[in-house]
């Protein structure tokens, strides 16, 4: 487990290459972090909860994923050290999840509360900035995740998880990054066995 000061030293790191924050708008906004820490497979936003948090990961290993009616669960974004995590929608629009957030291992955090970053961007013009930056990075990560779940193969799906992320295989359940690609978890195995990146 990382101190405090680490964690937000780790966060400084994270969006220093985003948006650059003047010495006043980074110490207000280092000072709005709380550590928070939960056991393995616990859910912090279950479907229908509005997201109170948006958390900077320090350890452990979440998902977001969606249950259909069926109980059937498609995992929509893992998040890992060191990044963000939380239901981005519901946190940005204070509207009720679509989407479970759960730990797959013991996690630590620091987090802070939309209440909290919408006095900063009410505050900060900068800060506003910052936010919009890092939304329009993560849309454009998402429309390109769509590409690939509408238009690749099975083995290019896998390509590419591995190609942007291999360090994933030995964080997260096989059968999670499955259902992360859309795929069934016997083909996983199968790519898992003759794929070579």
């Amino acid at each position: 487990m990382i101190s405090q000061e680490e964690a937000i030293l780790q966060l400084k790191k994270f969006i220093a290459p985003i948006h650059p924050l003047r010495e006043e708008e980074w110490n207000d906004f280092a000072s709005v972090w709380q550590p928070y820490s939960a056991k393995r497979k616990t859910v912090l936003t279950a479907a229908g909860d509005t997201e109170k948090y948006l958390y900077f990961v320090t350890e452990g290993v979440q998902r977001a994923f969606y249950q259909g009616d069926d109980g059937k669960e498609a995992t929509i974004v893992f998040m890992y050290p060191f990044s963000f995590s939380g239901v981005a929608d519901s946190f940005l629009l204070q509207t009720p999840s679509r989407f479970y957030l759960e730990t797959l291992t013991k996690s630590e955090f620091i987090r802070t509360s939309f209440q909290q970053l919408q006095a900063l961007m009410d505050r900060y013009h900068n800060f506003e900035t910052l936010i919009r930056k890092s939304t329009s990075f993560t849309l454009s990560g998402v429309l390109e995740r769509q590409i690939e779940l509408q238009c690749f193969s099975a083995e290019e799906k896998f390509r590419a998880l591995l190609k942007r992320s291999p360090h994933v295989l030995g964080l997260i359940p096989h059968k999670y990054l499955a259902s992360y690609l859309g795929i069934d978890a016997g083909t996983f195995s199968k790519l898992l066995g003759s794929v070579r990146v």
